[in-house]
């Protein structure tokens, strides 16, 4: 199955989808996710989503959830549900496809490298079970489960090792591209 979702990257990867995914990408993270973490804050400082705040552990968590307030937990609840189901989508895609179009340019098609540019799927798996778990702790306030804290915190921190780990082959793919003047391999 993952080799299939690798051909099939390759076989999308073309020059203006990665540049169009790219750009949605950054309008999320550059744009949308900013606005709605403004919005979260509701006037008060020191608020920050659940899925930003690394090595937290469950009393940290807990703490800020309470700061969330009446309209924060509903509203944080329903940007997971929606918001933050979609730019995992659109980030696996873009990542996906640039690490591939640069692959293709940077490696040869027999190179054991070939086979790593569906690493985003691993930020997007880990990122929608962090969502899971983030949607089921608002969902279950006042309660303090410590196991689905502890978990979102294994989740999150898988999320941001597989997502570290893209960038870092995108990096990779470009130095190769660049290498071979990138012309395709």
């Amino acid at each position: 199955m993952l080799q299939n979702l690798s051909n099939r990257f390759y076989h999308w990867a073309r020059g203006w989808l990665v540049l169009v995914l790219l750009a949605l990408d950054l309008f999320f993270a550059g744009f949308v996710m900013p606005l709605i973490g403004g919005l979260m804050q509701g006037g008060q400082g020191g608020i920050q989503p659940l899925d930003l705040m690394l090595f937290a552990t469950p009393d940290e968590m807990f703490a800020m959830i309470e700061k969330y307030g009446e309209f924060g937990r509903p509203f944080y609840r329903n940007v997971e549900l929606t918001v933050d189901i979609v730019y995992p989508i659109i980030y696996l895609f873009a990542f996906g496809l640039l690490i591939s179009w640069l692959f293709q340019r940077g490696f040869s098609p027999n190179s054991p490298m070939m086979k790593l540019n569906v690493m985003p799927l691993g930020a997007w798996f880990f990122d929608l079970l962090e969502n899971l778990n983030i949607v089921t702790m608002l969902s279950m306030y006042p309660s303090k489960p410590v196991a689905l804290a502890w978990l979102l915190f294994l989740f999150s921190t898988v999320k941001w090792l597989f997502a570290a780990a893209s960038v870092l082959l995108i990096l990779v793919g470009l130095a190769m591209a660049i290498k071979n003047g990138f012309k395709r391999q």
